[in-house]
This record gives structure tokens, C-alpha cells and sequence, in this order.
């Protein structure tokens, strides 16, 4: 018997209905199949809601777009739980299966990796560290996709100073930074007009948001090479983590980013070329 978390999209109806099936055909199987109460209660499935910890799962299935994706790797904070993603969504990129292909990604999963045919892809996430001007504090945040130190005030640019293996590298004036994984790239830095990596990468990825001076490239670094950024003057910035915001950064906040320790595992079934990926979610054309 296995233990199966699933994390579904709050305001999909077809995810809520996929989420019933799926329960109920494991739970025929005689698998173990739980919700977080948060996520029952929004689905009206309360009887599926528990107060397990998710660490605990033998896998978890996301059902939803990328944002569920992001949601269950958060909900796992950093455990070694395979996702097996749904795209019950528009783009995409990080799900595995179409819901009418679960019910036999399950099965295959069942079997293990050799003789259901599927690998394990790991991906790189940081850790984003804010230290308090006066040393009051000091909190982490885990990311994915990113972090991005933006402005708080609407008409304003924000100035941030950016340091690079502790020596000063430049100050931006900008609307914000986004500080990306390889997984990262074709969110919202892609947005920003940053590179696209390959996510078998290990690097961090700095791409300024609008902004206000001619140095308006991304910089792709080792992600060995420490990375801070310092709010200078009056403007209050913000720290969002994987789109959700984390906290409020005053004049002499800084936030550190470092290669988290933990790594995001995906379910994949055969070989996964993400070019190809990239090309079919883009609609790119071979002439």
C-alpha cells in the first residue's frame, strides 16, 4: 500500500472531479489517498481532507497548471516526494500527463521504474535568505521557479545594489529583479525578455524588470558565485517567492540567494527533450 497526496486546483471543476476519481480508484487498490484541508474544503471533498504532514507521502499527484506544480513542491518544503504532474491547465511546462492519461501513469508508477518505465528529473531551487538592516531577523524562503525583489509603490522605480561573490557589481534602477532557476527561465523572467535554459542546468539567472539605466541584460552565474541584493534609498521593495509574496524589504534589506540543498523531483515517462517542449507550447515551426 502507498501513501498518495493529492494537490488539486481550486477553481478548475474538472480538476475537483479528477481528484474524486483518482481517489476513489486507489483507494479500490487499497492505497492510502489523502487532501490537505485547505484544498478538500475547496473542493467540497471533505472526506478526503487529513492532517497528514505531505512529507510523508510516497508520491504526490498535482492536478492543475504550473501554479499547482509550485503549490505541492511548497507543500513538500524540501522532502524527497516524487510530483507527478496533471496538466488540468493552459501552458504547462512542468506537468507530465494529460488527465485521460493518469489512471496509466499511475499504473506505471505502481510497477517501478523498470518496468513502468519512468526516471525521476531533478531540479535545481534556491534559497533566498532576507537579512534585516538591523540584524533583527533572518528568514529563508525555498524557490523553484524565482524570487523577485520588485518595487512597492506603482509610478516609482526601486534601487537596488547587487553584489556578486561579496564585491559590488552595479545598481539597478529598475522595477524589480528577478533572481531565476533553469526552470525558472520560462516564467517570468521569460516575460522580462530573459534567456531560456536548459533546466539540466545548475545556474541563477538575474534578469532586471524595466529597467531605468543602459546595462539591461540578464546575467547567467554559477550558482557557487553568492548573489545579494540591497534595497538602497527610501522606496520599500517586496519579496515574492514563486509568485507569492513573502515580505515587505526596507532601505539596507538584503536578500541572499544560494543553491538550496533540496531539489524538486518530477515523475517523468521516457525520455523528456525540452526543446521540444518548448517548441510545442510555443507553437514554433520547423520552417
Amino acid at each position: 500500500m502507498s501513501s498518495v497526496l493529492l494537490v488539486a486546483h481550486h477553481e478548475r471543476g474538472e480538476a475537483g472531479a479528477l481528484a474524486r476519481a483518482t481517489a476513489d480508484s486507489l483507494h479500490a487498490d487499497g492505497h492510502r489517498v489523502w487532501l490537505t484541508p485547505g484544498d478538500a474544503a475547496a473542493l467540497d471533498l471533505a472526506d478526503l481532507a487529513a492532517e497528514a504532514e505531505p512529507s510523508t507521502a510516497d508520491l504526490a499527484v498535482s492536478l492543475g497548471g504550473d501554479g499547482t506544480m509550485l503549490r505541492t513542491v511548497k507543500l513538500l518544503r524540501g522532502a524527497a516526494v516524487p510530483v507527478l504532474g496533471v496538466n488540468v491547465g493552459l501552458l504547462g511546462y512542468l506537468t507530465e500527463v494529460e488527465p485521460h492519461a493518469l489512471q496509466h501513469a499511475l499504473e506505471r508508477w505502481f510497477a517501478g521504474p523498470e518496468a513502468g518505465r519512468w526516471q525521476l528529473d531533478e531540479r535545481m531551487m534556491l534559497d533566498l535568505t532576507v537579512h534585516r538592516q538591523d540584524g533583527s531577523t533572518s528568514v529563508t524562503w525555498t524557490a523553484l521557479n524565482e524570487g523577485v525583489v520588485e518595487k512597492q509603490e506603482s509610478g516609482h522605480t526601486v534601487r537596488l545594489q547587487v553584489s556578486i561573490d561579496g564585491a559590488p557589481f552595479t545598481s539597478y534602477a529598475a522595477d524589480g529583479l528577478i533572481l531565476a532557476t533553469p526552470t525558472g527561465s520560462t516564467a517570468y523572467s521569460l516575460s522580462a525578455r530573459g534567456p531560456v535554459l536548459s533546466p539540466r542546468l545548475r545556474a541563477v539567472l538575474l534578469t532586471p524588470v524595466s529597467p531605468h539605466m543602459l546595462f539591461d541584460r540578464s546575467l547567467v552565474l554559477d550558482p557557487v558565485e553568492g548573489v545579494e541584493v540591497e534595497v538602497l534609498g527610501h522606496r520599500s521593495a517586496t519579496l515574492s517567492v514563486d509568485g507569492q509574496p513573502a515580505t515587505s524589504l526596507f532601505e539596507g534589506d538584503r536578500v541572499s540567494v544560494a543553491p538550496s540543498e533540496h531539489v524538486a523531483r518530477f515523475v517523468r515517462f521516457g525520455e523528456r527533450r525540452f526543446h521540444q517542449i518548448l517548441k510545442a507550447k510555443f507553437g514554433l515551426t520547423d520552417r
